[in-house]
């Protein structure tokens, strides 16, 4: 067995013991094949990924997910961001890689994070639009499966937070910002039968940022906020992402 497998099958070991009541995020190191990614590919492809890893493994759950939603309700649990880069060189107007690149993916629902970390096992690349990530290992973030307890909590994402209100995308401290994302998150907490979070404040925004998915525009802005909010919640957000459109790689939290 190849040391890639060996951490990937590490991976999926871990992962049954971990996620019987918890949410995961997992990080998939990989190396690209080109030097940068096109625009259009960085968040227009993560969808396609995520559905594709599903389906390999569980066609019937990722149909169900992909039709439906979760138990009856719309929403989609899953988070995804990528890919990244450490250390890729700064060039104007362009995505650009380095060999030193990741793809996190999450859920707060065991059953979508095991089989996603299932089919990451047997997964050597992850095809990003038209740029081969060929996959070197995989590790599950041990802080997604730590018990948390109640209090005042501070979130940063780090790609942007898509929102909108009356087919409207909305950018911090426009009105409705603080009550779309409390209602998303509410919906969320809901639909995980977990309390919804309280005191909702925007700490930090970063630029706005637009990218085109699947031929419409998606508007938004990396945050840094806090929240009085249950650990569990904590955990679930981690691995599910805050706003619209989290399996398209928006809102995912560091």
């Amino acid at each position: 067995m190849s040391i890639v497998h060996a951490q990937l099958a590490c991976g999926v070991f871990r992962l049954r013991y971990a996620v019987r009541e918890c949410a995961v995020r997992v990080r998939v190191d990989v190396m690209p094949d080109a030097p940068s990614v096109r625009w259009e590919d960085v968040h227009g492809a993560a969808r396609g990924v995520v559905y594709g890893l599903l389906s390999g493994e569980d066609e019937a759950l990722a149909r169900a997910l992909h039709d439906g939603g979760w138990q009856g309700k719309p929403l989609k649990p899953v988070g995804v961001a990528g890919p990244l880069f450490l250390g890729a060189p700064r060039k104007k107007g362009v995505y650009t890689t380095s060999r030193d690149g990741s793809v996190w993916f999450g859920s707060p629902v065991p059953e979508i994070a095991s089989v996603l970390v299932r089919a990451l096992a047997g997964t050597e690349e992850l095809a990003w639009g038209k740029t081969r990530l060929w996959v070197r290992g995989i590790t599950v973030d041990a802080d997604a499966v730590r018990p948390a307890g109640k209090g005042p909590v501070e979130l940063e994402t780090v790609t942007p937070v898509v929102l909108k209100h009356e087919d409207r995308n909305l950018l911090p401290g426009d009105e409705h910002y603080l009550d779309r994302l409390q209602h998303n998150l509410a919906h969320k907490a809901d639909l995980l039968g977990l309390p919804a979070p309280r005191g909702l404040r925007v700490l930090e925004a970063g630029p706005r940022r637009r990218f085109t998915v699947r031929g419409a525009p998606r508007i938004g802005a990396r945050v840094r906020v806090a929240m009085e909010a249950d650990g569990r919640f904590v955990n679930a957000i981690r691995s599910w992402g805050l706003g619209l459109d989290t399996i398209q790689g928006f809102g995912w939290v560091r």
